[in-house]
């Protein structure tokens, strides 16, 4: 019976280099958002009656799917009003030799970024990071996405609107990873 958990043991992890080589578990991760978690509040923007530090977080993603030529991130609020939800941060052309973007990446002043990468304006009008801020009395989802794409960079301009920017995403993606958080009151 021991010789059959070896076995199974060792199968397993046969099975599961294999998925982390072939990119069959892709997965996003950030020492600072957590699955089901509340964002930090040094997250969290810094106006319109909300008081945080407006730090962008950290991510870092695995398991890249093969043929990937470059990444794209996105955080949005699909509770938003209006629809078609709340983009709060879109960076594209991250290069495929990165696997990951520190804290404070998403400040437009700052060199934190992986060479290549760009920062589109997110929906408070900005480019770069807007953090979480909901109307008083509610609780927003934030979904941290991270996008495998076929292509080395896309056709994005740091003034793009988020439709255009999805409909690129849309179009070049060959897998995708997320985190869901929530925030609000």
């Amino acid at each position: 019976m021991k010789s059959c958990w070896i076995a199974l043991g060792v199968f397993c992890a046969v099975v599961n280099a294999a998925l982390a080589q072939s990119g069959g578990s892709f997965r996003l991760m950030s020492s600072e958002w957590h699955d089901g978690g509340t964002v930090p509040l040094r997250n969290v923007f810094n106006e319109s009656g909300c008081n945080g530090a407006n730090v962008s977080p950290e991510f870092r993603w695995s398991g890249v799917p093969s043929g990937t030529k470059s990444f794209a991130l996105t955080i949005s609020d699909p509770d938003a009003p209006g629809g078609g939800g709340f983009w709060h941060w879109v960076v594209v052309n991250i290069p495929a030799t990165a696997y990951g973007l520190p804290a404070g990446a998403g400040d437009k002043q700052s060199s934190r970024l992986p060479a290549g990468s760009s920062q589109c304006r997110n929906d408070y009008g900005e480019t770069g990071y807007g953090g979480p801020c909901p109307p008083p009395g509610t609780i927003h989802r934030y979904v941290a996405k991270v996008y495998a794409l076929d292509v080395n960079r896309l056709s994005i301009e740091p003034n793009s609107s988020s439709r255009k920017v999805a409909k690129e995403l849309e179009a070049h993606t060959i897998g995708s990873a997320q985190l869901t958080t929530k925030f609000g009151d």
